[in-house]
């Protein structure tokens, strides 16, 4: 049964990963919000001292997870998964836009650390790794993509374009999604890792976005990209019969993380909006009905209830993978819950202080337009409400479109 307080050999790691928001992603949230575009050079520092934790055993940052294969049954397991998500939670508490420019803790990474063999993971050690699904044409059908892998000897060429890559200019590599084979779906996708100096591999431009300014977001064409065997993560083979499970593995473990990043950001805002209105004199008592309080403090309870259930939900997608349970279905029910979730709550904050929840005085505003993206990215709100349906129906993607 899972336990849902913070366990005591993670608490070290929610204390530093805290204090490591509150001193270096907090103070610059807003300097970054605004110079958009611009590296923002204290993460060095940071990021030093995250490579010197999980060195030894801590990490606070959103890097890859792996799940475990000892088959031990010797009661619950907190693991990697649930640490990174505690972690996350509290650096984006600080601030989403500058965890997301954090070198070497990409999206990508985590693709790699899920589903790499030994070796890959020793070669990309160290390395900061963007991933790069979305394109012009696909939307949110990860299924539909165009992009191409031709063999040639040793070497796969790809060819195709692919847009809304966080952290793509600033990354050392790219896990790039792409198709081996167009007439077989789904089961030809496969990802390969490209080097960012490789030739033919271009970034276009960087786009101008409403949140997360902080982060670099990148579109890139791939013209005869040469991307070596060895750069394929997961088997070559492709098994129509798994079909899209390989490369949807990675999912399982980047979802859960995205739904963090949300609850991260909605606790920051409920707890700007409480000392709000403390400051206005109006005081939220738990210890009395919310209909029985000023309108403002209902309203608050009810923003606080919506996010403690998506916290929840966070939590048991991460304790499952952590203890080998299936959880696609979880990770997509906490990805939809605290994505829409952290909208409603960081929105909701806005209207609650008011004048000040508009003004760039605050960071309220820019909470509000942080959050959005993650409603968004690593599969939309629509699309997470799809998959749930799929698993609760037991219908296939062909049944329930």
């Amino acid at each position: 049964m899972i336990n849902l307080e913070v366990p005591k050999k993670f608490e070290q790691l929610v204390d530093q990963a805290h204090q490591a928001a509150a001193e270096f992603l907090r103070p610059n949230s807003r300097k970054y919000d605004e110079a958009e575009h611009t590296y923002p050079k204290e993460l060095d520092m940071l990021a030093a001292l995250l490579d010197g934790l999980s060195a030894a055993g801590g990490g606070a940052g959103a890097g890859g997870v792996r799940r475990a294969s000892d088959k031990s049954k010797d009661g619950n397991r907190n693991g990697s998964n649930l640490q990174l998500l505690l972690g996350t939670i509290e650096m984006c508490w600080g601030d989403v836009g500058l965890l997301l420019s954090m070198p070497r803790q990409g999206l990508g990474n985590a693709a790699i650390a899920s589903v790499a063999n030994d070796e890959q993971l020793k070669r990309y050690h160290g390395k900061w790794a963007a991933m790069a699904i979305t394109e012009p044409d696909t939307g949110s059908d990860s299924g539909a993509i165009r992009t191409t892998a031709v063999k040639d000897g040793d070497y796969y060429v790809l060819n195709g374009e692919k847009i809304f890559v966080t952290a793509g200019e600033r990354a050392d590599c790219v896990v790039v999604w792409a198709t081996l084979d167009r007439s077989l779906g789904k089961a030809a996708i496969k990802s390969f890792v490209v080097d960012r100096d490789t030739p033919g591999f271009e970034l276009v431009r960087l786009e101008h976005k409403l949140g997360i300014r902080a982060s670099d977001t990148a579109h890139f064409r791939l013209d005869n990209v040469r991307v070596h065997k060895d750069n394929l993560l997961g088997s070559p083979e492709i098994n129509t019969e798994q079909g899209f499970a390989g490369v949807m593995q990675t999912f399982d473990n980047t979802r859960p993380l995205v739904a963090a990043m949300a609850v991260g950001v909605a606790r920051a805002a409920l707890e700007e909006t409480r000392r709000v209105l403390a400051e206005a004199g109006v005081e939220v008592d738990y210890d009395r009905p919310a209909n029985s309080q000023h309108a403002a403090a209902a309203r608050f309870l009810k923003l606080e209830a919506d996010w403690e259930a998506a916290y929840l939900l966070a939590l048991q997608a991460a304790w499952m993978a952590d203890n080998r349970k299936p959880n696609s279905l979880q990770a997509s029910m906490a990805k939809a819950k605290a994505g829409r979730t952290g909208s409603d709550v960081t929105l909701g904050c806005v209207e609650l202080a008011g004048s000040t929840g508009y003004s760039e005085t605050s960071l309220l505003e820019k909470w509000a337009r942080d959050s959005k993206i993650l409603d968004i990215f690593e599969g939309t709100q629509q699309i997470q409400q799809l998959i749930v349906a799929r698993r609760l129906l037991g219908k296939s993607s062909a049944e329930l479109k």
